[in-house]
């Protein structure tokens, strides 16, 4: 089987009215079937590869400051989160106008095969790598499935 998987856990928050039909469009242009037309919508893209010796797990995070990056491996999990906060503001004459906006991204992988002790990152352009030698390496479990 893979060393890694993906777990792609959904939003499991409830809606207190469910005629609320703002909200209902609010998640429905939130929902990642929309990832490329808003860019807000809490989706980090992940690259996944390996070698012999190693996983490396690749996302990207541009805009992001390393401070704001969190890295756990627990009970066979590496979650990847980032909490930004961005506020914005201008003067003008007669008023102050300021924005915040809150943006906080999570993405958990289940781990196979790996040495947490020996997993480090690096995060460079906007890019975080996370390396994570495997147990095993080099070897490769296959096996020949005869049919009768």
């Amino acid at each position: 089987m893979f060393g890694m998987v993906p777990f792609r856990g959904g939003n499991v928050a409830r809606r207190k009215d469910p005629w609320d039909m703002g909200s209902v469009f609010e998640s429905f242009f939130k929902d990642s079937l929309f990832p490329t037309l808003f860019s807000n919508n809490g989706l980090m893209k992940v690259d996944i590869r390996e070698d012999d010796q190693n996983y490396f797990v690749e996302a990207e995070l541009p805009g992001t400051d390393k401070n704001e990056i969190n890295l756990e491996i627990e009970d066979n999990m590496l979650t990847i989160s980032v909490n930004r906060n961005e506020e914005t503001s201008s003067e003008s004459k007669s008023y102050i106008h300021k924005e915040r906006h809150m943006t906080s991204m999570t993405r958990s992988f289940a781990l196979d095969n790996i040495i947490p002790d020996q997993a480090h990152a690096k995060f460079e352009n906007g890019v975080l790598t996370v390396t994570l030698p495997k147990k095993e390496a080099g070897v490769k479990k296959s096996r020949r499935i005869n049919i009768e």
